[in-house]
C-alpha cells in the first residue's frame, strides 16, 4: 500500500523539480542569447565589412580564421596546465588523505581550500612579477638544450610572456579544485577494502593503487574535468600574463599566445559596433560549446569506467 503523501513532501518535491528545471532553462537561455548575437558576425562577409576590417577582427578572412587560433590557444594552454597541475593535485590529495598526520592534513587542507579564494587578478599579478621572471632561465635552458623537440623549439621569449608561463599560472589555479574533490573521494574509500589489502601483505602504495584509486576513479575524473573547465574559462590572469597573438603553434616558449576568454576581455573595448561585438560573442559561443563537449566527454568516460568496474 502506497504511503500517503504529506504536504511538506509535495512542496519539497515541487521546489526540487523547479530548481532542476531552472538549470535547463538558464542553460538554454544562455545558448539562445549567444546564438542570436553571434549569427550576424558569423554570416558576415569579413572581406568587405568595414567594421570587421578594423579593430579586434582586422586582417581575418572569416570568422573561423579569426577564432581558430583562439580555440587552439585555449585548449592547448589548458591541456599543458592540466598535465602539470593534475598529477600534483592528485598527489596532494593522496598525501592529505592517507599519508599526512592528522594535524598537518587539517592545516594543509585548509590552505588548499584557501587557495581557491584568491582572486584571479592576484594570480595575474603574481604571474607577471614572479612567474615570468622566475621561468626565464628555465625557458632559455629548455630552448637551448631541448629545442630539437618541437614543443620547446623556436625563438624563446625575452620577456617570459609565453604559453608556458600562462600554463604554470593556470596549473596553480586549478590545484585547489582538483585537490579538494579528490581528497573527499579518497576519504570515502571503504575502510574494509584498505584493510583487506593490508591483510594480504600489500604495501601502502599497493593498497592505494588496488583499493583507493579504482574506487575513486570516476570522482577523480570529474575533479580533473572541473579543473580543466576552470582553466578553459579563466580570463584575467591569462590576459595579464600572455601577449595577444593570433597564431597556431606547438611552441610553448615563443612569445605570445591567446585564449578565447582573454581575447574577449582584451578586445571588447575596441569593438565599437554590433558586428565587431558579435564576433567576440561568437567566440564566446565557441567557448560555451567547448565546455559542453568536455563535460559530455567526461560523463561518457565516467559511465564507461563504472560499467567496467561493475563487470
Amino acid at each position: 500500500m502506497r504511503a500517503k503523501s504529506r504536504p511538506a513532501d509535495r512542496i519539497f518535491r515541487g521546489l526540487s523539480t523547479a530548481a532542476a528545471v531552472s538549470i535547463m532553462v538558464i542553460l538554454a537561455g544562455v545558448a539562445i542569447f549567444l546564438i542570436v548575437q553571434a549569427a550576424p558576425a558569423i554570416a558576415a562577409n569579413w572581406q568587405t565589412n568595414a567594421s570587421l576590417t578594423t579593430g579586434p577582427t582586422a586582417n581575418q578572412a572569416n570568422f573561423w580564421t579569426y577564432v581558430g587560433p583562439l580555440i587552439w590557444g585555449t585548449v592547448f594552454v589548458s591541456a599543458i596546465a592540466l598535465v602539470m597541475g593534475g598529477p600534483v593535485a592528485i598527489g596532494i590529495a593522496l598525501f592529505i588523505s592517507h599519508y599526512a598526520p592528522r594535524r598537518i592534513a587539517g592545516v594543509l587542507g585548509y590552505l588548499i581550500d584557501l587557495l581557491a579564494a584568491v582572486p584571479s587578478i592576484v594570480f595575474g599579478l603574481w604571474g607577471i612579477f614572479v612567474i615570468r621572471p622566475f621561468l626565464l632561465p628555465l625557458t632559455v635552458w629548455l630552448n637551448h638544450n631541448l629545442g630539437w623537440i618541437p614543443i620547446f623549439g623556436g625563438q624563446a621569449s625575452a620577456t617570459g610572456s609565453t604559453l608556458f608561463a600562462g600554463a604554470v599560472v593556470l596549473a596553480v589555479m586549478m590545484l585547489p579544485i582538483i585537490t579538494s574533490i579528490s581528497r573527499e573521494i579518497f576519504l570515502q574509500t571503504p575502510r574494509l577494502h584498505e584493510e583487506a589489502a593490508l591483510a594480504l601483505g600489500a604495501t601502502k602504495w599497493e593498497t592505494i593503487r588496488m583499493a583507493v584509486l579504482p574506487y575513486g576513479r570516476s570522482g577523480v575524473i570529474s575533479a580533473v574535468v572541473l579543473g580543466f573547465g576552470r582553466a578553459v574559462g579563466e580570463t584575467i590572469a591569462v590576459a595579464m600574463v600572455l601577449s595577444s597573438t593570433y597564431t597556431i603553434s606547438w611552441r610553448i616558449l615563443d612569445p605570445g599566445g591567446n585564449t578565447i576568454a582573454a581575447n574577449i576581455a582584451n578586445r571588447w573595448g575596441d569593438a565599437n559596433d554590433a558586428i565587431s561585438q558579435g564576433a567576440l560573442i561568437a567566440s564566446g559561443l565557441v567557448l560555451f560549446a567547448i565546455t559542453l563537449l568536455v563535460n559530455f566527454g567526461a560523463r561518457a568516460i565516467v559511465r564507461r569506467g563504472n560499467k567496467g568496474a561493475a563487470a
